[in-house]
């Protein structure tokens, strides 16, 4: 899993403040697929797949929109086996927006909505992409919780040398939300 793009650009937003968060629906899927595609280097799913992320798993995934404008996109789901778990598979911040802590707020305003039953985070992270270990460690902190690491997917073992090994990040156990 990659989270998102360690590139910032020079149009970046300056002015967050009226960007707002919500659910994706199932028209979403295009625009998640275009932004994704937009946030190199992540993982380009197919279009199917954020079509399901943005209705089947719509409960565990965010949108953030500026002026009618998808600038973010987070998906995630909760895990089948420990339902007090967020696996979080990719956060994606459009390039204008990045450098003004988007994605930190996107996983607030995720973890929120599940508050009362979510205590745990998983996310997997390459070794390389300090924005998205910058990110995590963050949010770890802001929750005044541990943050764990162990790998997940070996580079040989599971991508066949294709990938970099990623690194499954275990931020809790938390309790929602305290310092707001």
């Amino acid at each position: 899993m990659d989270t998102f793009s360690t590139e910032t650009s020079e149009k970046n937003i300056t002015d967050q403040s009226n960007i707002t968060f919500r659910k994706p629906v199932a028209t979403d899927g295009h625009a998640v697929f275009s932004l994704v595609e937009r946030c190199k280097p992540l993982d380009v799913n197919s279009m199917y797949c954020n079509l399901l992320q943005c209705s089947h798993f719509a409960d565990t995934a965010v949108v953030a929109e500026q002026n009618g404008d998808m600038v973010g996109f987070i998906s995630g789901y909760r895990l089948p086996h420990q339902p007090d778990t967020l696996f979080v598979w990719q956060v994606a911040v459009d390039s204008k927006a990045r450098g003004q802590g988007l994605a930190s707020r996107m996983l607030h305003a995720l973890l929120k909505r599940h508050q009362h039953v979510v205590h745990h985070l998983h996310t997997s992270i390459t070794p390389g992409n300090d924005a998205s270990w910058n990110t995590f460690r963050r949010l770890a902190n802001s929750l005044g919780a541990p943050l764990n690491t162990s790998e997940l997917f070996n580079r040989e073992q599971h991508f066949g040398g294709a990938h970099d090994s990623e690194t499954l990040v275990h931020i809790g156990p938390f309790m929602l939300f305290a310092q707001e």
